[in-house]
Parts: structure tokens; sequence; C-alpha cells
């Protein structure tokens, strides 16, 4: 699996303000494009003002018009476009939600969340079998108050316990929920706070069971553009709210925890299957009866060995063998007897054969060899010398055997089987001569 770079996911239109304006600017942009966040650019370094920012500035009593300069502002951490993502796998521990990717100079390039880190890391899995009842601390973070609150009380708890939203509650059932969104535009609008919270809230309000996958979860929220959802039990009762941000990094945690536990099991099972992929390589490569290369391998070997011809402006050519009189000894001896015979010839080849050499059973009686960098010349001296050894072979109930050869010179520009037709050719004159015997393709 390949994973991206940071620079492949980051979102380059970043919604941003020099630290030079003011926090009524900041505001004023960011309710133009209904962001929660807006970047603040000091040089080569960068900050955030959010909600709890603009709920501090209410709960402070500091002049909307303040600079920003002059406002203590959480840094933003920075990260190069052109890391890798799972460089990034530490941020998800930090509590700022955005990390601003930056050039090789240090300007701003783009933004990234603890979303696009976890959704390129993505353990599915988890997602599809993971119910909100799975996560203990759901709702952990969570406040709900009855409908007769006033806002202005609220805000110094939500400022203090870092509360982004708050649920409205008749009997526990959840009929309204007041997010920072809702207080931005009261202070942007200078609205008496000093309100019951029923006025200002969103209703009625959109949850979800608990039972609800995680990947479920994440859906209804990405379909209806939520950062967060309130979850309730089957009578409707508040079970509690989770953001987005909480259901991914909950399930990467979860994912991460089992992979640490399972590391020295995933490496055995790793082990293994890479064994039986050599195995099944091995068993897709070979000739199950005598060990030799199989043709689709053959055809493999003898393009790469063409290729470095050409390259190196060496020579190459083919050896074709058949056993002579090889159907008799399977019908005198039977075919135990015929296979002990292939066994020993093609031992007897893997001893005879340079190291450089590839040899393939090409099917029944007959044997195929590459010689790289051999002309025909040393091929026809090759060819003569298997032929002496096949007749020392002695096989069992058999006695000794003899083989007829044919060869050829591989040609740049053509096709594998036009050097092997040739060498069949001459193979069939040799036989033709009475066996025994080796041919090449000047005897054709």
């Amino acid at each position: 699996m390949k994973f991206p770079n940071i620079g492949d996911i980051a979102t380059k239109e970043v919604v941003s303000i020099d630290i030079k304006h003011t926090f009524e600017d900041a505001i004023a942009k960011m309710l133009k494009g209904e962001h929660r966040n807006i970047i603040v650019v000091d040089n080569d370094r960068y900050f955030v003002v959010g909600i709890i920012d603009i709920l501090n500035l209410k709960t402070s009593k500091i002049d909307i018009k303040t600079p920003l300069k002059d406002i203590q502002l959480v840094n933003v951490p920075t990260i190069n476009k052109n890391q890798n993502i799972l460089e990034a796998i530490d941020y998800l521990n930090n509590s700022i939600e955005y990390i601003c990717v930056i050039n090789d100079d240090s300007t701003l390039y783009g933004l990234i969340t603890h979303t696009d880190i976890t959704e390129n890391i993505d353990p599915d899995t988890l997602m599809d079998n993971y119910r909100l009842e799975d996560f203990l601390k759901l709702g952990r973070r969570m406040k709900w108050v009855k409908k007769d609150a006033k806002i202005l009380s609220l805000l110094e708890d939500m400022v203090s316990n870092l509360y982004d939203n708050v649920v409205v509650v008749e009997d526990l059932i959840p009929i309204g929920i007041f997010t920072t969104k809702d207080i931005m535009r009261l202070v942007k609008n200078d609205i008496d706070l000093d309100v019951e919270i029923e006025k200002h809230m969103s209703s009625p309000v959109q949850s979800i069971k608990k039972t609800f996958s995680i990947r479920e979860a994440l859906t209804f929220l990405k379909e209806r553009q939520f950062k967060r959802v309130i979850v309730v039990d089957d009578d409707g009762t508040l079970s509690g709210i989770i953001s987005q941000k909480e259901l991914i990094t909950l399930t990467y945690s979860k994912w991460s925890s089992l992979m640490k536990e399972y590391q020295e099991e995933l490496r055995d099972i790793n082990k293994k299957l890479q064994t039986k992929n050599i195995e099944y390589e091995n068993l897709a490569s070979t000739d199950a009866l005598t060990g030799l290369y199989n043709r689709h391998k053959f055809t493999q070997l003898y393009l790469s060995s063409y290729a470095s011809m050409v390259q190196r402006h060496n020579k190459m050519s083919v050896i074709l063998i058949d056993i002579d009189h090889f159907k008799k000894v399977n019908d005198i001896f039977g075919h135990n007897v015929g296979d002990k015979a292939l066994v020993e010839v093609s031992k007897m080849l893997l001893l005879v054969l340079r190291g450089v050499d590839i040899v393939c059973r090409w099917g029944g009686e007959e044997f195929i060899i590459l010689l790289p960098t051999a002309d025909l010349e040393g091929a026809i001296s090759i060819a003569n010398k298997i032929q002496k050894s096949i007749r020392e072979v002695k096989i069992d109930k058999v006695g000794t055997i003899t083989a007829s050869f044919g060869v050829s010179e591989v040609r740049e520009g053509e096709e594998m089987q036009d050097a092997i037709n040739r060498a069949d050719k001459a193979l069939y004159i040799a036989k033709k001569s009475g066996r025994d015997s080796v041919r090449s393709e000047s005897d054709i």
C-alpha cells in the first residue's frame, strides 16, 4: 500500500488573516465563510482563532476591535507538504484540530485535519464492527441543560470546561442544541445573552441511536455536514454526544492498540504468507515430476535473457532434446520407469550445464535448454557433451538410453518461437537420420 504525501491531501483553500488585523475582522471573515476557525498568519508562524477564543473575548470583556497581535492565541503545529502521511500520526494526540501544511520556504501551503490523516490510514474493520456504545467515553465532554437556562450563565462554564456545544433537554429527551457558532453570531450582532437558551437553540435536533456503527455515524455526519451528533437510546433518551474528530480518533487509537497487541502474531502470519508465496511461486514455475522449469517460466527467463543479449550484444542459442524411443520405454516397462528415466536425465542435465544455462521440461520426453552467451558453434559443442552424458545414464530395468538434438542460434529482432522452430526442424532431421545425433539449423 502506498501512503500519500501531506501535500496530496491538504486543503489548499485556507481561510486566513494577517495578525495585524483585529478580532472583529477575524469574526467577520469566519461568518462570511461559515467557518468555526480561522488561521492567523504571523510571518512563518501560524495561530488559530476559534470559538473558544470568542467566548473568552466575551467573558473577559475584551474589546472586539482589539488587534490579533495583542491577544494570546493558540499556536498551530506545522508539517511540510512533502512529508509522508505516516509522519503525521503523532499529531493525532494534539488537541488542535488543524495542522498547517507549509512549503519549503515555510509559507502557508494548505491545511489538514485529524480527519484527513486518519481517513488515509483507514482502519475499515473497526469502523464497520464497533458501535457507538462500545466507546465507554462517549459523551465525556457533553453538557446538557433545560430550556430555561440563561445563555450568559453558561458562557463561563463552556470556556473553563472547553465545551463547544450544549444539549437542551426536556425529561432527558433532546429538544435542541446550542453551539459556539450560535454564540459567535450573537456576539457579532451584539445580542443580549442574558436570555433563555430556548430562544436561540437549534431545534428540532437530528440524532442517531447508540447501536450505530462508527462508519454509519461518520456517514451520517458527512451527508449532513455536521461536526457532531447527538446519540440516544432506543427510547430517545439522551445517551451522549460525539464529534466526527472523536469518532475517527477513537477508532484509530483502538486500531493502533490492536496492531501493537498483535504485532508479533502479525509478523508470524506475514512470515508464513511469504513462505507460502515462495512455495506457490515455485509450484507455478516448475515441472512437478522433474523439478525443472516449466514452459511458462522458461518464457519469462527467455525474454529477460534476450533483453540482456541485445543490450550487451552477446550471442544466445537454444537446444531442443527428445529422448529416443521413449514410448517403448513406457509400453514395455511402465510409466513409473519412464518417469524415473525423465528424472535421471533431468539430474544429469543440471550437473552438466553451466550455471547461467536454463533448462526446462518442454513436454513429455522433450527438454529445452537456453544457452546465454553461446553462439551456434558453442551450443553444438554443449549438445555433443550432453549427448555423451545421456548415454552414460543408467536407468533401472531399462539400462541406457539415447536422445536426439536440434540446435539454433537466437537472432536479434525475432520472436522466441522462431528460434525454437528452427531447433525443432533440426531435431526432426536428427531423428530422421537415425536418432542419437546432434543437428543444427545449418543442416536445415
